[in-house]
C-alpha cells in the first residue's frame, strides 16, 4: 500500500477537505497566528497554508499556483489561485470569493484557465475578465486543453453499474447495495461511477457540451482511482493525438492485478479501433479481455500462484505487465515518456522511467542505473534529456537523464523534492519539503553534477508561523543490523535541546510497507510537532523502504515479522544504549497502517521494551485483512498466498502464524488504537478488534474513531483532535 503515503497524498488531502455544498462555502483567508510560545501547536500546523499544484506560463514569466487555506473553527477549507513572476517577485492572490478555484492550466501567457464549481473557466494575469467556457451542471472534475487550443478534455464520472446494480426504479430511497464482483469499493468510496475522459471541441470562450467520451462502451476507468488525476493524460505537442492510461479490467481481475498500459488515440479521427498499446506495442485496445484471467475455480482460489508467477519466465522489460501511467510528449512528439513498473500485482515495484520512440517503435527504460523508483519527472526543451525525482539514503534527490540511460545525481540536500516541470529552458519550477519546512516553490537551474546546480527558493508561504518557531534538530546516524546490514536511522531532537537531559522518545514505525522514511511533511505524523512535544523521535528506514536498492525493498513481503522487525528494534536498542540523552524507561512505539501493523506486532514482541503504543490504521489480524480489502493484489504479493489454501507456502505460513491477533496473549502495556470507519484500504474492524482484545485481556486501552474519516484524517477538527488524543496518551505514560 505504498501509494497512500506518497506525497501525491498531501495533494489529496487539500483537495478532499474542499469538497463542500454550494451552501456551506465559507471565504476562508489565509490564517493569522500570533503563538504564545515558540513551540509548535495543532493549532499553528493546523494554520499552516497548504501549497497545491502549480504551472509555469508557457514564456516562462510567470507561476500560478494553487493555495489551500484551513479553518478549524469552520471545520472547511478554501483553495485559491495565485499569480507571480517567475522569481517570486509580485505575489498576487486572484481569487476574491468562497468559491474553491483549482487545477490552474496555461491557455497562453496572458490567459489561464481553471476549476471553478465543477466548471472550466478561465480568466487574465490580474484575475480578472473571467468568463465560463463549459456548461455541463458542475460534472467537470479535471480538464486538459491541447497545445493548439482548439480542443480540451474533460474528466467526467459516468453511472457504472456493473458491479453494483442499480436502484429498482419503485425503490427510489433504498439504502442497499446488490453486489455481484470484487472493487465494489475503493479506498473510500462505494463504486457506483467511474471517470472518462470526454474528447470536446473548443470555439473562442466556449467549451462544446458534445463531447465524444474516449471510451463510450467500455467499463474501464481513465483516470485510474484511487490518486489518478488529469496527470494520467497527455496531449501530443501537435494536438493530433493523445497519451493516456488505462486498466482493462473489472471486478475480480481489477482487484488482484495492477497491469495498467499507456494508449494512444487518435485525436483527430477519434478512431477508438485504430487506439495503440505502447506498453504491448499492439494495435489493440482491449488487450486482454475482462475475464481473461480468471479461468478456473483454482485461479480463484489461489491468484497468487497464478499472477504472481504466470511472467517467471518472460522478458519482463517488454512485457509491461504492471502499473504503466502518467505518460508525457516530448517536446518534439517524437516519444512518450512513462512511469512504468514490470511485475502485475506488485504495486510497489520499482518504478522505471520508460521511452517510446513513435518513430522506431521501440522502447527503452533510462533510469536502469538507479537502484531506485522514479516518482515524477518532466522533459528538457532538447527532448533528448529528462528529469526527474527519486529516493537515495532517505532522501528525494533531483536526476538527469539523457536516451541512453546515463543517469546524474544534481542535489544531496536533507529535504524531499515532490514535484518538478520546466520553468523556461534553463531552469526547473519544484516543490521540495522538509522535517522542519512544508512546502514551498524552487527555481531550480540543473548543472552537470550536484555543486553546479543552484536552487533558490521563490515562495515563503509560512514565514509568518515558521518564524515564531524553534526548530528541532535532525541527525542521522547509521547501525548494524543483526544480519549484519547497515541501516540509516533519523534523530530528531526537540527544540531547546538540552543533551544533558534524558527525553522520553518515540520509535517512528513507517507504513507502506514500501514507503519512503525521507524528510517528508506531513500534517498528522509530523516530526516537528513531535519533537515540540519534548520527544526525541527515532526514525528507521527498515527492510522494505525504497532508497537502499531493490534488495533491500525486497526483502519485505512475504516477511512482515522478519527482519524489518528486528530493525526496528534494532533503532531503539542503539539510541537507548548509545544516545545518552535517551531515557530507555520512557520509550513509545507509534505507526499507522504498515506502522500500525508493526505496533500490534511489537505489542507481543517487544519485551519490556515500551511504556505504551499508538497504532493508527494498522492491520491486526491477517486472515481477516486477506479479504476485508479491497485491493486484493496487495495481500496476495505481501502475504504470498491466500490464507484458505492448504499447500501455501513457507512464507504465506509464516505470515498468518505472526499476524499480531495471535500474540495478544503476550500484550502488557497500554495501547491506543485510532481508526477511520471510511478506511476500506484496512477495515475498521481492525482498529476495532485490536482495542476490544486489549481491553478484554485487562490493559488500559483507548479507541479513537472516526466514522467520516479514511486512511487518512482530513477534516480540520479531527485533525486537532488526533493530534490532542496523540499527544495526552504519550504525555499519560511517558511524562
Amino acid at each position: 500500500m505504498k501509494k497512500i503515503l506518497t506525497i501525491m497524498a498531501a495533494a489529496l488531502l487539500c483537495a478532499a477537505c474542499g469538497t463542500q455544498k454550494e451552501g456551506d462555502k465559507v471565504n476562508i483567508e489565509k490564517q493569522t497566528v500570533q503563538l504564545e510560545g515558540d513551540l509548535m501547536t495543532p493549532e499553528a500546523l493546523w494554520a499552516m497554508s497548504r501549497i497545491g499544484g502549480y504551472q509555469a506560463s508557457p514564456d516562462g514569466k510567470h507561476i500560478a499556483f494553487q493555495m489551500g487555506y484551513y479553518s478549524v473553527k469552520e471545520n472547511k477549507s478554501h483553495h485559491v489561485l495565485w499569480m507571480m513572476n517567475a522569481d517570486g517577485t509580485e505575489q498576487k492572490q486572484l481569487t476574491s470569493d468562497a468559491e474553491n478555484e483549482t487545477d490552474v492550466q496555461w491557455l497562453d501567457n496572458k490567459t489561464i484557465a481553471f476549476l471553478r464549481g465543477g466548471e472550466v473557466w478561465k480568466m487574465g494575469l490580474n484575475g480578472k475578465s473571467r468568463k465560463q467556457m463549459s456548461k455541463t451542471d458542475g460534472k467537470v472534475e479535471g480538464f486538459l486543453f491541447a497545445p493548439d487550443g482548439k480542443k480540451a478534455i474533460i474528466l467526467k464520472s459516468i453511472d457504472f453499474n456493473e458491479i453494483i446494480e442499480k436502484k429498482p426504479e419503485d425503490l427510489p430511497k433504498t439504502t442497499g447495495r446488490v453486489v455481484n464482483d470484487l472493487m465494489y469499493r475503493h479506498w473510500d468510496h462505494y463504486v457506483e461511477s467511474i471517470q472518462h475522459p470526454f474528447l470536446c471541441s473548443v470555439s473562442g470562450d466556449a467549451i462544446a457540451t458534445d463531447g465524444t467520451d474516449i471510451l463510450e462502451g467500455y467499463p474501464y476507468e481513465c483516470p485510474m482511482e484511487p490518486f489518478g488525476g488529469i496527470e494520467q493524460l497527455a496531449w501530443s505537442p501537435d494536438s493530433k493525438s493523445i497519451a493516456f492510461t488505462c486498466r482493462c479490467l473489472t471486478g475480480i481481475n481489477y482487484s488482484i492485478s495492477t497491469d495498467s498500459d499507456i494508449f494512444l488515440y487518435d485525436a483527430e479521427n477519434g478512431d477508438m479501433n485504430k487506439t495503440k498499446n505502447l506498453c504491448k506495442n499492439c494495435s489493440e485496445f482491449d488487450v486482454v479481455p475482462d475475464g481473461g484471467f480468471v479461468d478456473s475455480p483454482d485461479h480463484i482460489c489461489n491468484p497468487t500462484k497464478t499472477l504472481k508467477n504466470q511472467f517467471i519466465n518472460t522478458n519482463l522489460k517488454d512485457s509491461n505487465v504492471g502499473y504503466d501511467l502518467n505518460p508525457k510528449f516530448s517536446p518534439d512528439g517524437r516519444y512518450v515518456a512513462w512511469l512504468s513498473m514490470e511485475r502485475d500485482g506488485y504495486e510497489s515495484d520499482r518504478q522505471r522511467l520508460c521511452i517510446y520512440d513513435l518513430k522506431e517503435n521501440t522502447k527503452t527504460y533510462v533510469t536502469e542505473s538507479l537502484d531506485s523508483s522514479v516518482d515524477d519527472y518532466c522533459w528538457a526543451p532538447d527532448s533528448r534529456t529528462l528529469y526527474f525525482i527519486a529516493v537515495w539514503h532517505a532522501q528525494e534527490n533531483l536526476y538527469k537523464t539523457n536516451l541512453k540511460g546515463e543517469v546524474k545525481q544534481l542535489s544531496n540536500d536533507w529535504a524531499d523534492f515532490g514535484s518538478l516541470q520546466m520553468l523556461n529552458e534553463k531552469e526547473l519550477v519544484a516543490e521540495r519539503h522538509s522535517f522542519t519546512a512544508p512546502a514551498d516553490l524552487y527555481a531550480v537551474t540543473p548543472g552537470d553534477t550536484i555543486t553546479d546546480t543552484q536552487i533558490k527558493q521563490i515562495t515563503e508561504v509560512n514565514k509568518d508561523i515558521l518564524d515564531q518557531l524553534a526548530k528541532p534538530s535532525i541527525e542521522q546516524r547509521w547501525v548494524k543490523t543483526t544480519d549484519g546490514q547497515h541501516m540509516l536511522y533519523w534523530v530528531i531532537l526537540p527544540p531547546h535541546f538540552d543533551a544533558t537531559k534524558k527525553y522520553p522518545t518515540l520509535l517512528f514505525c513507517e507504513g507502506g510497507p514500501q514507503s519512503a522514511v525521507s524528510q517528508f511533511w506531513s500534517y498528522r505524523w509530523n516530526f516537528m510537532i513531535m519533537a515540540s512535544q519534548g520527544y526525541v523521535v527515532i526514525a528507521p528506514n527498515r527492510r522494505g523502504v525504497p532508497g537502499f536498492g531493490q534488495e533491500w525493498l525486497e526483502e519485505i513481503s512475504g516477511d512482515w515479522t522478519g527482519q524489518c522487525m528486528k530493525d526496528l528494534l534494532t533503532a531503539i536498542d542503539d539510541a537507548a544504549e548509545n544516545l545518552p540523552y535517551v531515557d530507555k524507561d520512557r520509550l513509545g512505539a507509534v505507526g499507522a497502517s504498515f506502522g500500525g501493523f508493526s505496533v500490534y506486532y511489537l505489542a507481543g514482541h517487544h519485551e519490556g521494551r515500551f511504556k505504551c503504543f499508538i497504532a493508527h490504521d494498522g492491520s491486526f489480524n491477517l486472515e481477516a485483512m486477506y479479504t476485508e480489502t479491497e485491493e486484493n493484489w496487495f495481500s496476495n504479493w505481501e502475504y504470498d498466498d491466500a490464507y484458505w489454501n492448504k499447500d501455501q507456502t513457507e512464507r504465506a505460513r509464516k505470515t498468518y502464524e505472526n499476524s499480531p491477533h495471535r500474540f495478544v496473549d503476550k500484550w502488557d502495556t497500554p495501547i491506543l488504537c485510532i481508526h477511520g470507519e471510511k478506511d476500506y484500504r484496512i477495515c475498521a474492524t481492525q482498529g476495532m478488534s485490536a482495542f476490544n482484545a486489549a481491553r478484554l485481556r485487562g490493559i488500559e486501552a483507548q479507541l479513537l474513531i472516526f466514522p467520516d474519516e479514511n486512511h487518512w484524517v482530513l477534516k480540520p477538527q479531527n485533525g486537532i483532535l488526533w493530534q490532542r488524543t496523540y499527544f495526552a496518551w504519550l504525555d499519560r505514560w511517558l511524562k
